[in-house]
């Protein structure tokens, strides 16, 4: 079978952002939810994943600005954002000064774009 044919689990991910849904993985079998998307959940392996729409909430992990300068976009920020659902994943929160976005800060995601790319963003509840 193709790559086409059966997609990986990134190769999927990406196509439903394309859809401008976000999608995450769960065991059917204990619930948890994964993300990264792969194959097997980690620590207990389970082989059941299924795809699931994000709720979209999130917290702020940690945070850091990167400097960049004007005519390479500027400043921004890029966060560790803790899922509703369980997962932490790496990202950036935008509509907001990138030294503002703070630890404990609660997001809500959004497909947007960076570099051409869909991606996951998150901006200040």
């Amino acid at each position: 079978m193709t790559e086409a044919e059966n997609p990986g689990p990134e190769a999927r991910f990406r196509a439903f952002l394309k859809e401008g849904k976000f999608m995450i993985q769960r065991s059917k079998s204990t619930g948890r939810h994964v993300f990264y998307p792969r194959v097997a959940a980690p620590g207990g392996g389970e082989t059941d994943l299924e795809w699931v729409e994000a709720s979209g909430e999130g917290t702020v992990y940690s945070t850091t600005v990167v400097r960049a300068r004007p005519e390479k976009g500027g400043d921004f920020n890029v966060a560790l954002i803790d899922l509703a659902e369980g997962p932490r994943m790496m990202s950036r929160v935008i509509d907001i000064e990138p030294t503002a976005v703070e630890i404990g800060m609660k997001v809500r995601a959004r497909v947007g774009e960076l570099d051409g790319a869909p991606q996951i963003l998150f901006s200040p509840a």
